[in-house]
């Protein structure tokens, strides 16, 4: 279930709204090749309680590349080289990677560093304004992709909010502080070694 939610991870902090999401979003994602920033999730599950609370880092490189932290409370990295992902858990010293394909293509992650043209693999559309953000919802076109739907808030030309739906009905909230757009990124924050002494999976 962790690695699901660390796929999933794409969302950036709140300012004022801007008209016009899908516009926004549009823009924002044309323009935008490389970011690094801050993030905090709170995962809800079907009755609306907090079951998980995290946070950490980021940062992707277009095309498909991006490389994800979780810090608090448990140590959790996930590693996108463009061929392959990655996921190490430090706690359990086991690293599980698998080869990018289509079914990735569609998934949230695809949002930031993905191959693809977006609209080849969501359809989106625009919502009402709410809580001072402009928001837009993407539905993948790929069936099994483990969520329903993504609702991204836009504010200031920039991605401000992220919840996730997925297919049990769980809702994970995203929140990004301290954006970057456009960084130079060394390429070695994309590639990973599993440590000695970890156990790797393959899928």
């Amino acid at each position: 279930m962790r690695a699901r939610s660390l796929l999933a991870l794409l969302a950036f902090a709140s300012a004022t709204a801007s008209a016009g999401a899908l516009q926004d979003f549009r823009a924002f994602s044309a323009s935008t090749q490389s970011a690094s920033a801050r993030f905090e999730q709170r995962a809800f599950d079907r009755r609306g309680a907090v079951a998980d609370q995290s946070s950490g880092e980021f940062s992707f490189s277009r095309p498909g590349k991006f490389r994800w932290t979780y810090l608090k409370p448990y140590r959790q990295l996930i590693v996108g080289d463009g061929t392959r992902v990655w996921l190490y858990d430090e706690d359990l010293k086991q690293a599980t990677v698998r080869n990018v394909g289509r079914a990735l293509s569609a998934t949230p992650a695809a949002l930031l560093a993905g191959k693809e043209d977006i609209e080849k693999v969501f359809a989106l559309r625009e919502l009402p304004d709410k809580d001072g953000l402009a928001w837009l919802e993407a539905t993948p076109k790929e069936k099994d992709t483990g969520f329903e739907l993504v609702r991204i808030g836009m504010a200031g030309g920039t991605l401000a909010a992220m919840e996730l739906i997925d297919q049990l009905g769980g809702r994970t909230v995203l929140a990004i502080s301290d954006l970057k757009r456009n960084p130079k990124i060394d390429a070695s924050e994309f590639r990973f070694t599993p440590p000695k002494g970890v156990d790797v999976v393959s899928e």
